[in-house]
Protein backbone atom coordinates (compact mmCIF):
# COMPACT_ATOMS: atom_id res chain seq x y z
CA UNK A 1 0.00 0.00 0.00
CA UNK A 2 1.10 3.22 -0.58
CA UNK A 3 0.63 4.97 2.39
CA UNK A 4 0.75 8.80 2.70
CA UNK A 5 0.39 11.48 5.23
CA UNK A 6 -0.87 14.80 4.99
CA UNK A 7 -1.02 17.93 7.56
CA UNK A 8 -2.91 20.65 6.74
CA UNK A 9 -4.30 23.93 8.78
CA UNK A 10 -7.50 25.75 8.37
CA UNK A 11 -9.41 28.37 10.47
CA UNK A 12 -13.01 27.87 11.34
CA UNK A 13 -15.47 29.43 10.28
CA UNK A 14 -19.10 29.25 12.94
CA UNK A 15 -16.75 26.82 15.37
CA UNK A 16 -19.19 25.37 18.03
CA UNK A 17 -19.26 22.00 19.67
CA UNK A 18 -22.36 21.08 17.98
CA UNK A 19 -20.33 22.10 14.17
CA UNK A 20 -17.39 19.83 15.53
CA UNK A 21 -19.57 16.94 16.27
CA UNK A 22 -21.00 16.91 12.90
CA UNK A 23 -17.32 17.39 11.20
CA UNK A 24 -16.08 14.60 13.79
CA UNK A 25 -19.45 12.05 12.67
CA UNK A 26 -18.83 12.61 8.30
CA UNK A 27 -15.07 12.24 9.19
CA UNK A 28 -15.35 8.86 10.81
CA UNK A 29 -17.57 7.54 9.08
CA UNK A 30 -16.08 8.55 5.25
CA UNK A 31 -12.52 8.11 6.66
CA UNK A 32 -13.37 4.57 8.08
CA UNK A 33 -14.63 3.55 4.10
CA UNK A 34 -11.57 4.66 2.75
CA UNK A 35 -9.03 3.43 4.54
CA UNK A 36 -7.98 6.94 6.14
CA UNK A 37 -6.83 7.31 9.95
CA UNK A 38 -5.60 10.75 11.48
CA UNK A 39 -5.90 13.35 14.30
CA UNK A 40 -7.96 16.78 14.13
CA UNK A 41 -7.30 19.21 16.28
CA UNK A 42 -9.62 21.73 16.71
CA UNK A 43 -9.67 24.64 18.52
CA UNK A 44 -11.69 28.22 17.94
CA UNK A 45 -9.10 29.81 15.92
CA UNK A 46 -7.59 26.51 14.29
CA UNK A 47 -7.93 23.25 12.83
CA UNK A 48 -4.86 21.51 12.18
CA UNK A 49 -5.29 18.10 11.07
CA UNK A 50 -3.14 14.96 9.76
CA UNK A 51 -4.48 12.50 7.77
CA UNK A 52 -3.03 9.20 6.98
CA UNK A 53 -3.88 6.12 3.63
CA UNK A 54 -3.46 6.11 0.55
CA UNK A 55 -2.58 8.74 -1.91
CA UNK A 56 -5.72 8.93 -3.91
CA UNK A 57 -8.06 8.91 -1.35
CA UNK A 58 -6.13 11.36 0.76
CA UNK A 59 -6.36 13.81 -2.50
CA UNK A 60 -10.28 12.86 -2.42
CA UNK A 61 -10.63 13.64 1.15
CA UNK A 62 -8.40 17.37 1.11
CA UNK A 63 -10.22 18.22 -1.99
CA UNK A 64 -13.66 18.11 0.10
CA UNK A 65 -12.26 19.95 3.28
CA UNK A 66 -10.96 22.24 0.95
CA UNK A 67 -14.60 22.65 -1.00
CA UNK A 68 -16.30 23.08 3.23
CA UNK A 69 -17.46 26.08 4.04
CA UNK A 70 -16.66 25.37 7.25
CA UNK A 71 -12.67 25.45 6.98
CA UNK A 72 -11.54 28.98 5.71
CA UNK A 73 -7.69 29.73 4.37
CA UNK A 74 -6.86 25.61 4.59
CA UNK A 75 -3.23 25.46 3.62
CA UNK A 76 -1.60 21.52 2.96
CA UNK A 77 1.89 22.10 5.03
CA UNK A 78 2.79 18.64 4.65
CA UNK A 79 2.58 15.71 1.93
CA UNK A 80 4.59 12.99 1.64
CA UNK A 81 5.41 9.04 2.26
CA UNK A 82 4.98 7.59 5.38
CA UNK A 83 6.60 4.00 6.66
CA UNK A 84 3.70 3.76 9.26
CA UNK A 85 0.57 5.07 10.74
CA UNK A 86 0.35 7.57 13.61
CA UNK A 87 -3.19 6.64 14.45
CA UNK A 88 -3.94 3.25 13.37
CA UNK A 89 -6.72 2.58 15.23
CA UNK A 90 -8.83 6.05 14.80
CA UNK A 91 -10.92 6.80 11.81
CA UNK A 92 -10.17 10.29 13.49
CA UNK A 93 -9.19 11.04 16.77
CA UNK A 94 -10.16 14.62 18.00
CA UNK A 95 -8.30 16.78 20.34
CA UNK A 96 -9.74 20.24 21.63
CA UNK A 97 -5.70 21.41 21.48
CA UNK A 98 -3.88 22.32 24.89
CA UNK A 99 -2.41 24.85 25.82
CA UNK A 100 1.17 23.11 25.12
CA UNK A 101 0.36 24.49 21.77
CA UNK A 102 0.23 27.56 19.87
CA UNK A 103 -1.58 30.58 21.68
CA UNK A 104 -3.92 31.91 19.82
CA UNK A 105 -1.58 35.19 19.18
CA UNK A 106 1.12 32.88 18.23
CA UNK A 107 -1.58 31.32 15.78
CA UNK A 108 -2.53 34.73 14.44
CA UNK A 109 1.16 35.61 14.06
CA UNK A 110 1.61 32.80 11.70
CA UNK A 111 3.02 30.31 13.56
CA UNK A 112 1.10 27.57 11.91
CA UNK A 113 2.74 28.62 8.45
CA UNK A 114 6.24 28.74 9.90
CA UNK A 115 6.07 25.62 11.80
CA UNK A 116 8.53 22.52 10.17
CA UNK A 117 7.78 19.15 9.25
CA UNK A 118 9.49 18.35 12.49
CA UNK A 119 7.29 20.48 14.43
CA UNK A 120 4.19 19.16 13.14
CA UNK A 121 4.58 15.43 13.03
CA UNK A 122 5.62 16.49 16.97
CA UNK A 123 2.11 18.01 17.82
CA UNK A 124 0.49 14.56 16.69
CA UNK A 125 3.45 12.03 18.07
CA UNK A 126 2.41 13.66 21.44
CA UNK A 127 -1.14 13.70 20.96
CA UNK A 128 -0.83 9.88 19.41
CA UNK A 129 0.74 8.91 22.80
CA UNK A 130 -1.81 10.37 24.84
CA UNK A 131 -4.11 8.33 26.28
CA UNK A 132 -7.32 8.74 24.54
Amino acid sequence: MDLQRLIYASRPFGFDQAMLNGILIEARRCNARDGITGALICRADLYLQLLEGPAAALESVYARIARDDRHVEVTRLLHEPATERLFPDWAMRDDPARSWMWTQAEVADGAVARASRDDLLGVFARLAAEPA
